[in-house]
């Protein structure tokens, strides 16, 4: 039943939905099942299986909340075979907590008072419509040794059972709930006239099944930072009108003006604060899902940036009164120098910081300067390209994102990686890091710290963490890594491995030398055949025992790699030194050849492509990074003029693109095409390099307005 309904919720097939819960629930990880796994998944994405993944552990949270829910009410004697077809159909946590509400355990209530005090029977009556004096009814309930004092008394109380009967019932709940949600508007008021970042939601209202993510999350901050009042206002006429019809049929019975106190006490009371609150979840829980999308999209796309191979990169870490902190980094990421030099106030040493960057750049072959964006930056830019005027010598910069590099350079990690270095000395030498391989650096900071996503503090924490985590296991797993110079804090990414095995491999590379193939893998302690099987795929040995170790083919498959080969005459040597160039081409016809090898289509083509290029990463398909070699200001700036930038931020209503003037401009969604765009997801990615036009810029509030309207966006 639950394959069917993931398959039916995801859009894939039956069988396939069997096939990935069967594998998860064998203990495999999502990266090596959608890489490894291709046949038996129909080719579902590892995007796809973390979707199911997630879908089915609510479908199961929600399967185990049905047993406890009809355990509880078969314990109170209660259980009906309707009720539990009821709660076995459910769809939602919602739907199985309305039905149980009238079976759960309640605190005191004003209800429970009156049956107390032997109300129910009164409020029987009222219910059945028939009474033609009420008051003359409750009279005969009025007790001094129960507490009823009065008629009045007694009628109130029967009156808050039935509040509570309307209350507790499902149909009534859920329909409310619906109402509220299609005709119901979210308000937001200012509690004071100060001036704040939240002004535009001092008098704001919109409806609630349109108002957007970004909206609920700024609201919600504003509401916790007690700047702004939130409420929802319901349709209340529309609301006890249909109380009204549920409850009273006989609109003329002397019995119809306590039914209808009775429906208004109990939506105004009893449903309707907690329709609010639930309302208010959803909208959050929603908002922050989407937000969480949005910034693992950003931060996959962050991830996935080409790197700068094979250059020597100066990191630069600009600083006003401490000094700006330079490190020199090598191609294989080795810190060759360090500095401090002071070209920016108070001290203003312009000349004496040129010398020293002049000695550096041509002493280590420096070709690019990677840039911190903090503070000092814009003054830091400055000194680099007058530097660059007075040097004949070809040299670039990059402005790099340094959002998390504080958090890496005072860690356990940093110290561990760079035990003589101070904190700017290691912050320098991870923004260089960053230019030359993002994805290797980056891995090194908690995700929610890298930058690139919006109000992450407000989100629940721990689907945040799952969900970044499993991005950058993607990624990580999309690229492979190097298992001869991979840090512990990359290898622990990897499907299978943990961080203690992690640690374990460092420490058995550095007791025992370089791994010369994968099976030595079996050597680390802990790391045992399971892990084994999930991980190898996924770790490169280059110049090993076997080039196949060099490439994407999973151990498993070797056989089936190397017959292939043979059969369409290819050398292992020719391979693993060029690749098998057309191999693809002299295959002819998959199919056919799978079943003679005696492994499917899908795990066929993979091998191809792993052989035609071994060792190739995936990212070097992606627009490298914009390397400028001036400096432009605020002030250069021009409604009309066309730049080249790049894609640092994604929000739900925009896109922030760096061109270059230390202040990254918007292009709102409504100009980032021609056509109509539903997100600007749908046509942009972190670390795009795309044309821009200047709309408008406003020096004082630092703001600048883009558009990619009639241009090539890409």
């Amino acid at each position: 039943m639950t394959a069917e309904r993931l398959a039916k919720e995801l859009n894939i097939g039956r069988g396939q939905a069997e096939a990935a819960v069967r594998l998860l629930d064998e203990g495999n990880t999502v990266p090596f099942i959608a890489r490894y796994r291709k046949e038996a998944t129909g080719g579902l994405t590892d995007e796809q299986l973390r979707n199911l993944y997630e879908r089915l552990g609510y479908l199961r949270n929600l399967d185990e909340k049905k047993e406890q829910v009809l355990s509880s009410i078969e314990e109170q004697g209660l259980l009906t075979e309707d009720l539990k077809k009821s709660i076995l159909a459910a769809e939602t946590l919602a739907q199985v907590e309305d039905l149980y509400r009238p079976y759960r355990p309640k605190r005191k209530t004003r209800a429970g008072e009156a049956r107390a005090k032997g109300l129910g029977e009164l409020a029987e009556i009222l219910k059945k419509e028939e009474s033609r004096d009420p008051l003359g009814d409750a009279m005969a309930f009025v007790s001094g040794e129960k507490g009823v004092a009065t008629a009045e008394e007694a009628l109130q109380g029967a009156m808050d059972i039935v509040a509570e009967e309307l209350s507790d019932t499902a149909e009534i709940r859920a329909h409310i709930r619906k109402l509220t949600t299609e005709k119901g508007m979210l308000i937001s008021s200012g509690k004071s006239d100060e001036t704040t970042v939240y002004d535009m939601y001092k008098n704001f209202s919109s409806p609630i099944q349109s108002i957007p993510g970004h909206r609920i999350l700024a609201i919600n901050r504003g509401e916790k930072e007690k700047v702004l009042s939130v409420k929802t206002e319901a349709p209340e006429e529309d609301i006890l009108r249909y109380l009204e019809k549920k409850t009273v049929t006989k609109p003329d019975a002397a019995t119809a003006e306590y039914l209808k106190k009775a429906c208004e006490d109990a939506y105004r009371r009893l449903i309707a604060p907690s329709i609010e609150r639930e309302i208010r979840n959803a909208l959050t829980e929603k908002a922050e899902e989407g937000a969480i999308r949005v910034f693992g999209k950003n931060l996959e796309q962050l991830l996935m940036q080409p790197p700068l191979a094979g250059r020597t990169v100066l990191g630069w870490d600009p600083a006003f009164r401490t000094g700006c902190k330079l490190a020199v980094v090598d191609p294989t990421g080795k810190v060759r120098h360090t500095v401090v030099i002071y070209p920016t106030a108070p001290q203003n040493r312009v000349e004496e910081a040129k010398k020293t960057l002049k000695e550096i750049i041509r002493k280590y072959g420096v070709s690019v300067i990677s840039l911190g964006n903090g503070t000092a930056s814009r003054e830091s830019e400055q000194v680099i390209a007058e530097l660059f005027r007075e040097m004949p010598e070809q040299l670039h910069y990059v402005i790099v994102n340094e959002a998390g590099a504080s958090v890496y350079s005072a860690s356990k990690l940093a110290s561990e990686e760079f035990p003589n270095f101070d904190v700017g000395q290691r912050s320098a030498a991870s923004i260089a890091r960053r230019l030359q391989d993002p994805l290797a650096e980056l891995v090194k900071i908690e995700p929610k710290s890298i930058g690139v996503g919006q109000y992450q503090h407000d989100m629940n924490q721990k689907k945040l963490e799952e969900s970044l985590s499993g991005v950058v296991e993607d990624c990580v797993n999309r690229v492979g890594v190097d298992l001869n110079t991979a840090s512990a804090p990359l290898l622990s990414y990897i499907a299978g491995i943990s961080k203690p095995i992690a640690s374990g491999i460092v420490s058995y590379r550095e007791e025992n030398g370089r791994f010369k193939n994968r099976r030595q893998l079996l050597k680390v302690p802990k790391l045992g055949p399971k892990a084994f099987e999930q991980c190898a795929g996924f770790l490169r040995i280059r110049g090993g025992d076997n080039f196949l170790d060099n490439t994407g083919v999973h151990p498993e498959s070797y056989e089936a790699a190397e017959k292939l080969l043979k059969t369409l005459g290819y050398s292992e040597e020719e391979v693993g030194k060029t690749g098998a160039l057309g191999l693809r081409k002299k295959a002819g016809d998959l199919k056919k050849l799978s079943q003679t090898l005696g492994i499917g289509e899908m795990t066929l083509s993979d091998i191809i492509s792993e052989l035609e290029k071994p060792g190739r990463d995936p990212r070097e398909d992606a627009p490298k990074p914009v390397l400028r070699s001036d400096v432009m200001s605020l002030e250069d700036l021009k409604p009309g003029m066309i730049l080249k930038g790049t894609v640092r931020n994604i929000m739900d209503f925009g896109v922030f693109v760096d061109i270059g003037v230390h202040q990254d401009g918007l292009v709102h969604i409504s100009e980032l095409s021609d056509r109509y765009v539903k997100h600007p997801l749908d046509v942009a990615k972190v670390g795009d390099v795309i044309s821009v036009r200047v709309l408008s810029v406003d020096i004082a509030r630092k703001r600048i307005q883009l558009s990619c309207k009639a241009l090539d966006a890409k």
